[in-house]
């Protein structure tokens, strides 16, 4: 691919540059793969973008480098940014009142998940501090690819709302711990104040942020229709903005987005009319998001020597989330079989883990390479096969309105 990239270069000068050409063919051909994928083999579109974006970064695709930064950085934190607010405004907090247990569901699985990753990772001889950093990574899902597969599926029901409520908490710890575990990642702190001072930081600056962003969409739409182009526009501007000036202050940009969502779904209780324009828009940065991770993913050092620590790694994430969701079930309104489901379904990695590993790299030029090897092929996967664990447990749970595959296309969600 580098060869044809320098030959185009010879007689090809676009405008914007021939990143920009290259990217757009890539997320053509990917949408035209995931919609064929989706249509003709019933698995989700998710599939269809990650093989495109694999094989692109195995070909040598030169428009994303590792580790991120500047603009790729920042769409990827836009993209997930996007889709936490979306997540954040489907959760009404005062639902937490009347089931507590939803609470301590998701405390239990995310600490079960870092010990178990942790432990095993230790079993394995890999370093303390790179174990911590894997297991603190483990710890969250993928909202973009539950959002992706409900929308594919057409789901809803009690396991696709508990998994979706989870990934948000799974998100919002992972978010605040890791920015504050990557500012530490230079030295070996042991003091207590010293570990929680940083994520006190990180949590404040993002709430801040995020408040600022509730009270500004809140105050756009009293004199704005939820249902106009024009406020469609003003939510990605706004949450760009957010996700500009969080990572700026040292905060996290898709934790503040996360909030503000949380915040205006408390002042504006009614259901979103999220407009087409934003699906639109919120999609494409989400398809940009799962073809950047494949391509990143596919163009790391593979090791076939850390083969077994990404096997084991994953099967401990996997067993963890579904012990944890299991153990805190009584009390919590869901039966043991949907329980087990929803453990299932917490298993993705997509967007917000690269982010993460982006994050520990960039703070770590020493042990970020040592974290990215491991995580960067547990996290394309996942991406595919976490999307094809959350769809089949979707149509096991009878949550979904469309049938589990239609060979002629028929009732297939249009692209």
């Amino acid at each position: 691919m580098n060869d044809i990239t320098a030959l185009w270069a010879q007689w090809l000068k676009p405008s914007a540059g021939l990143p920009t050409v290259q990217w757009s063919l890539l997320l053509a051909i990917a949408a035209a793969a995931g919609h064929l994928v989706h249509r003709h083999m019933g698995l989700p579109k998710v599939v269809g973008y990650s093989a495109i974006g694999a094989l692109a970064g195995l070909g040598g695709f030169s428009g994303a480098a590792w580790p991120l930064q500047g603009i790729g950085l920042f769409l990827l934190e836009l993209g997930v940014s996007v889709v936490l607010f979306e997540t954040g405004g489907r959760i009404a907090l005062r639902w937490f009142r009347h089931n507590p247990m939803v609470l301590l569901q998701s405390l239990l699985e995310a600490a079960l998940t870092y010990a178990a990753v942790y432990f095993t990772l230790r079993w394995f001889d890999v370093r303390p501090s790179v174990a911590d950093a894997l297991a603190l990574v483990a710890i969250v899902s993928s909202p973009a690819v539950l959002s992706r597969v409900v929308a594919d599926t057409r789901a809803a029901g009690p396991v696709t709302e508990r998994a979706i409520v989870l990934s948000a908490l799974g998100a919002l710890y992972g978010l605040t711990l890791v920015a504050a575990r990557a500012g530490l990642m230079q030295g070996e702190q042991t003091d207590l104040v010293a570990l929680l001072a940083p994520v006190a930081v990180v949590l404040g600056i993002s709430v801040v942020v995020g408040a600022a962003l509730c009270v500004a969409l809140r105050l756009a739409l009293h004199v704005m229709s939820p249902s106009s182009e024009d406020t469609s526009i003003l939510l990605v501007t706004a949450i760009a903005a957010g996700t500009a000036v969080a990572s700026h202050l040292g905060g996290s940009a898709p934790l503040a987005a996360l909030l503000a969502g949380l915040l205006l779904k408390q002042l504006n209780p009614r259901p979103w009319a999220w407009p087409r324009q934003l699906g639109t828009a919120a999609s494409l940065l989400v398809m940009l998001s799962f073809v950047l991770v494949a391509v990143v993913a596919a163009q790391a050092e593979w090791n076939p020597g850390v083969a077994s620590i990404v096997l084991g790694y994953v099967a401990a994430r996997i067993l963890a989330k579904i012990a944890g969701v299991l153990i805190a079930n009584p009390g919590s309104g869901t039966t043991w079989r949907q329980a087990l489901m929803i453990g299932w379904a917490m298993s993705p990695m997509a967007s917000l883990s690269l982010l993460l590993v982006a994050q520990f790299a960039s703070a770590s030029g020493v042990l970020g390479p040592r974290i990215a090897a491991i995580a960067l092929p547990a996290i394309l996967l996942m991406e595919v096969l976490g999307a094809i664990i959350a769809t089949f447990v979707i149509y096991r749970a009878r949550e979904s309105s469309r049938p589990p595959a239609d060979s002629s296309g028929a009732g297939v969600q249009r692209a």
